[in-house]
Formats: C-alpha cells, sequence, structure tokens
C-alpha cells in the first residue's frame, strides 16, 4: 500500500506552472503553425512547450545548483524543486550527474528546440537532422537520469507515493521519452518518403 499523499501548496504550484507553460507553448505553437497541417501545429506546439520548461524551469535548477543546492535555496521557483525532490532527492543537493545532463538540456537541448522551430515555419532543408539530433538528446538524457539510479536500487527515488512516482517521475519524464520516439518516427517517414520521391524523380529523368 502506497504512502497517502495531498496537494499542499508546492505540489499545486507545480502542477501549475507546467500548466501555464503547457498553455503558453500550445498557444505559441498554434500561432507559429497557422496554415499547417494539424500534426506540425501540434509539433510546433509541443517544441514551444519543450522550450520553455528547458529555460524556464531546468534553467533555474541549474541556476540554483551552480549557486548552491536547491534544498538551501529560498524562493518560489526553489520550492518547486523542493517539492520534486520529494520524487527524486538528488535534485535537492548538488548530483554531479543531475547537474551536468541538466546544463547540457538547458544550453543543446533548448537550443536545438529553437532551431527545429524556426527550420519548420520557414521549411529549412535540415528540419529532421535537427528533429533527429534533439529527439536522441532527450531520450539520452532520460537514459542518464534514470538508468544508473535504477542499477544501485533507486535509492533517491520515491515510488511509495502514488503523486511522486506516477506524476512526478512517471508521467512528466516519460513525455520526454514518448514524444521525442514519436518525433524520431516521423523523421524516419518523412526521410524515407523523400527518399523514394528522390529515386522516382531521377527514373523520370532517364
Amino acid at each position: 500500500m502506497g504512502e497517502p499523499w495531498r496537494l499542499g501548496p508546492a505540489a499545486c504550484s507545480l502542477l501549475f506552472l507546467c500548466s501555464a507553460l503547457l498553455a503558453a507553448g500550445c498557444a505559441l505553437g498554434l500561432r507559429l503553425g497557422r496554415g499547417r497541417s494539424a500534426v506540425e501545429r501540434a509539433v510546433l506546439a509541443w517544441l514551444c512547450y519543450d522550450t520553455l520548461v528547458h529555460f524556464v524551469l531546468e534553467g533555474a535548477f541549474v541556476y540554483l545548483s551552480v549557486v548552491g543546492n536547491v534544498a538551501d535555496s529560498r524562493g518560489w521557483i526553489a520550492s518547486l524543486w523542493k517539492e520534486y525532490g520529494k520524487a527524486d532527492a538528488r535534485w535537492l543537493y548538488f548530483d554531479p550527474t543531475i547537474v551536468s545532463l541538466e546544463i547540457l538540456t538547458v544550453v543543446l537541448d533548448g537550443f536545438l528546440a529553437l532551431v527545429l522551430i524556426y527550420a519548420i515555419v520557414k521549411e529549412k532543408y535540415y528540419r529532421h537532422f535537427v528533429q533527429i539530433s534533439l529527439c536522441v538528446c532527450e531520450l539520452y538524457g532520460g537514459w542518464m537520469t534514470f538508468f544508473p539510479e535504477w542499477l544501485v536500487g533507486s535509492p533517491n527515488l520515491n515510488t511509495k507515493s502514488w503523486l511522486y512516482f506516477w506524476v512526478y517521475l512517471v508521467f512528466f519524464n516519460g513525455l520526454w521519452v514518448l514524444i521525442p520516439g514519436v518525433l524520431l518516427w516521423q523523421s524516419w517517414i518523412e526521410l524515407k518518403k523523400a527518399l523514394y520521391q528522390g529515386a522516382a524523380l531521377e527514373k523520370k529523368c532517364e
């Protein structure tokens, strides 16, 4: 039987911020995707949300970790990370692996997401190269965040609480596994389609 849980002020604030970023990302992505297919508008909405999370939420974590650590920090954003730290204690203190991955995520993934948004909106030829690179980086980040922890028995993860395990750990992190996986599949289909179209065109020209 899991631990009893309730949505306290910190949990509500964390969920509110994530919802606000999602709403802002969707609004921006849908605006940028006007006149495009529903799939492309959905991709842009996700990428805008992805970018906001990397720069706003994770960027704040990197700053707090570089100047000290989350556990000893004060302020609203620190309280949100302290709430997440109830699910994964490594985020409360300076865990070098987590901080290193988050620096990579904020700088590289955030930049790639911006470039990908631009490539989609402007229909650039390098769109799927960037999309594949971003997805691989995000899947790598998820793997390195959790797999080393699982190998030693997950001592820092709170798996007894429904809220902390299923919402914070599984749902929030699972989005960055499921959606990059879908986008990788999309790139695979589009690149294969382009190859076949190019081959068909060459045959017509012969």
